[in-house]
């Protein structure tokens, strides 16, 4: 009999409709992949080489030339930093004194500026921002041409597609990359949570990203504590030599044999699924909703792309702008417990990316119950 860590700590477990958010763990590995960490933690192999075999077996599946685990997205994003500025000195990063680092400079949209970017500000490095994030003047090409210096290390882009939480203002991925090209600067990738479609683990980089960033426990379904860095071989040779386990800014994020093995077992999974029945899926149970709260208080709406941009279908409980905070309480208080996260300023998010099918019936009956408690709106 299997182990009630949760119920021994007295800690609630909740049905997550929210979405691949990391204050409720991300999502939820496989069954596959949980026995895949299981079997790495039974054995001693040497890291480096783990590292050698499951990062070519990464780079091939995401039909990338190189492939890198992290212990995290964040995490990504620091030593894919530091990467790039110890090829701006063609040094190790290790050998560089502050005063090296402080000169170095990463562009960045000011569109783009967000609590993450807190992994570049930690190195040390200027952040040079271009643009604003609105559209009165449109960025263009000659903004970031402009900003470019001989202490330029990258250029750093937040991708995500219109319709996701990032406001308009930047200049456009194609466009940022076409001058990154020209002046010889690589480009780094913040693509964390855009997952889905599958094709962006090999499409921004084959447009010409040196590096691109994916969380490794949203989408991907792996562990929550993992990152996954696709690009280009002679940017991720520095990335190589910069992150763990390497001694220096590497050695503060060491990842055991269990993320990186259980990370691989996860894309081998995600690059096989049919994500056209995903997707039907995810539509079927939003209909199902829609049919089951028509005429009343409640209603449900379709929300495509979701809230993060993904192409995939969400829905959103209508409640009224009065009831959000009342029926997010009563959820998340009930038995079982179900969360979810406000959307727009009279609903709430059911998104089917964390869900299933026996999860969907326990969340109609939940919101059948509290929806007698809603005055009409």
């Amino acid at each position: 009999m299997s182990r009630d860590i949760y119920g021994e700590l007295g800690v609630r477990k909740i049905i997550n409709a929210a979405g691949t958010y990391t204050s409720v763990g991300g999502s939820r590995m496989s069954e596959r992949t949980i026995e895949a960490m299981g079997e790495a933690a039974r054995s001693h192999v040497v890291i480096k080489e783990l590292q050698a075999k499951a990062h070519e077996r990464l780079a091939e599946l995401t039909r990338n030339e190189s492939a890198f685990v992290t212990n995290g997205a964040a995490c990504a994003l620091h030593v894919t930093g530091a990467a790039a500025i110890a090829r701006h000195y063609a040094r190790p990063h290790a050998s560089l004194t502050p005063d090296q680092i402080a000169k170095c400079e990463i562009i960045i949209h000011r569109a783009h500026r967000n609590p993450y970017d807190w992994s570049l500000r930690l190195l040390g490095a200027k952040l040079v921002e271009i643009g604003f994030p609105n559209t009165i003047l449109p960025t263009i090409a000659e903004d970031l041409e402009l900003a470019i210096t001989e202490n330029t290390a990258a250029i750093y882009y937040f991708f995500m597609p219109q319709g996701g939480w990032m406001p308009q203002g930047a200049l456009s991925f194609e466009e940022t990359l076409d001058v990154a090209k020209r002046r010889g600067l690589p480009v780094i990738v913040d693509a964390a949570a855009q997952l889905p479609p599958k094709e962006n683990l090999w499409r921004l980089t084959g447009l010409g990203a040196s590096a691109c960033i994916f969380s490794g426990g949203k989408d991907l379904r792996g562990p929550q504590a993992s990152g996954l860095v696709v690009g280009k071989r002679d940017f991720m040779d520095w990335l190589g030599k910069t992150a763990f386990p390497t001694y220096g800014v590497g050695r503060m994020f060491k990842l055991g044999r269990e993320e990186i093995v259980g990370l691989l077992s996860a894309v081998e999974e995600y690059v096989a699924q049919a994500e056209t029945t995903r997707n039907a899926w995810c539509e079927e149970q939003i209909k199902k909703l829609q049919e089951a709260f028509g005429g009343g208080v409640l209603s449900i709406e379709r929300l495509f792309p979701n809230e993060a941009g993904q192409p995939m279908a969400a829905a959103v409980a209508k409640v009224g702008a009065t009831n959000v905070s009342f029926v997010l309480k009563r959820l998340i208080e009930g038995d079982p417990a179900v969360y979810s996260a406000p959307w727009g300023n009279d609903g709430l998010l059911i998104n089917p990316m964390t869900l299933r099918d026996d999860e969907f019936s326990v969340i109609t009956a939940r919101l059948k119950e509290i929806e007698k408690e809603l005055p009409h709106r």
